[in-house]
């Protein structure tokens, strides 16, 4: 966001609070805390930032952390943090840098894992542990937390204390809290691991349905559900507009699985309203929100049903036939709270974000903003006790 966050009322847009000279990680994604709290890092300063807009002062803490961000979790307390390190604005990892905080006493080290892009969880239910997904070999590495904490100055490399194979190709991290168990998104599905004791141990694998797969994962905290994109057809970034995409459900209650087509494009990220999943879809032929109605995902029938398609404005710079949709282009962020039906789409280059009513699929509102949001900026749809904190991994 050109160095600058931005707090907004929904949804009348009043700007309330400003940060400048911050530069956000957007792959580690922004943490929902207990309390209407986030945290996110700052890529530049290397920093940690706990934010509470709804307090007196925006930047309730700052700790220093190893950068680039790839990912950032915490337990399901909200008190123990942990960043890993990833490519950043690099062609090959470099980093093995892994960095734990306790944000109640302030306690923080930094230690050496593995060079890659580690995703990672941080599990609760007993001595607390940190698992780190890693790829090529795959594995899903298992530190306890205490142990991490008190390494000794001069980032010491570590060794887990149980590791529990995977594939090579995984990608994409969720967490239930409530049953202790942890997934990792790989080509053949979803692995599932629960904890017993200080380890975890394998349980069946999710599969996908679909020749596509899913390369992030999300849990919904209100429907105890994973949700996912499946990305199909040519990987060669070139094609990307006739990519496939759909959106994937499983039901951790019931076991059943759902797929419902979204359209060629580009597909990532998604949000998760009071009733509604929400998706936006890049195309050459026009962008788009797609919403899907989570009441049509009790298990009793469909999700089939035809998802609300809410045309979005044009951008600037957006990816083009013939192009890459990565490198030098326009994109969007979507954003939603559990509690609200409000949806909030960014529209990069244009200092603007849309907001969305899921239940009519009209748009209510658009909001300007200081600076272009380039890329799609980083967004977060937060309302105080909402229950986002219920999924403890940054998005």
């Amino acid at each position: 966001m050109e160095g600058a966050v931005h707090v907004l009322t929904v949804p009348d847009g009043t700007v309330t609070g400003r940060l400048s000279g911050r530069h956000l990680s957007e792959h580690a994604g922004i943490l929902a805390l207990p309390g209407g709290r986030v945290a996110c890092v700052d890529d530049r300063r290397g920093e940690l930032l706990v934010l509470d807009p709804f307090g007196d002062a925006l930047v309730e803490r700052t700790v220093p952390v190893a950068v680039p961000a790839e990912h950032l979790a915490c337990d399901p307390s909200g008190r123990l943090l942990a960043v890993t390190t990833g490519l950043g604005r690099n062609t090959e990892p470099w980093s093995d840098l892994l960095t734990v905080v306790d944000l109640d006493t302030g306690e923080t080290a930094r230690v050496r894992t593995r060079v890659g892009e580690p995703g990672v969880t941080v599990l609760g239910g007993g001595e607390p542990l940190v698992v780190l997904r890693h790829r090529e070999p795959g594995a899903l590495a298992v530190h306890r937390f205490a142990d991490l904490l008190a390494a000794p100055p001069g980032c010491p490399a570590v060794t887990p204390h149980a590791l529990l194979p995977l594939p090579d190709d995984g990608h994409g991290d969720a967490q239930d809290p409530g049953w202790g168990r942890v997934f990792a998104a790989t080509g053949e599905g979803v692995h599932t691991a629960r904890r017993k004791g200080d380890a975890l141990v394998a349980e069946t694998v999710i599969p996908w349905e679909s020749p596509a797969r899913g390369w992030y994962l999300r849990l919904d905290t209100r429907r105890r559900a994973l949700w996912s994109t499946l990305r199909g057809g040519d990987p060669d970034p070139l094609r990307w507009p006739d990519w496939t995409n759909q959106a994937w459900r499983h039901d951790l209650e019931t076991g059943r699985t759902t797929r419902t087509d979204l359209g060629p494009g580009l597909v990532f990220r998604l949000a998760l309203a009071r009733h509604h999943t929400a998706f936006t879809r890049v195309h050459p032929d026009g962008d788009e929100l797609v919403l899907l109605d989570n009441d049509d995902t009790d298990g009793t029938h469909d999700t089939d049903g035809t998802p609300r398609r809410v045309p979005l404005p044009a951008m600037d710079g957006a990816p083009r036939r013939g192009g890459t949709p990565w490198e030098g282009v326009q994109r969007r962020a979507v954003a939603a709270s559990p509690a609200c039906d409000w949806v909030a789409v960014t529209r990069g280059g244009h200092c603007e974000v849309h907001l969305v009513d899921a239940r009519t699929g009209h748009e209510t509102g658009r909001a300007r903003v200081a600076t272009p949001l380039h890329h799609g900026g980083h967004l977060a749809l937060i309302a105080r006790g909402d229950g986002a904190d219920g999924d403890p991994v940054g998005r």
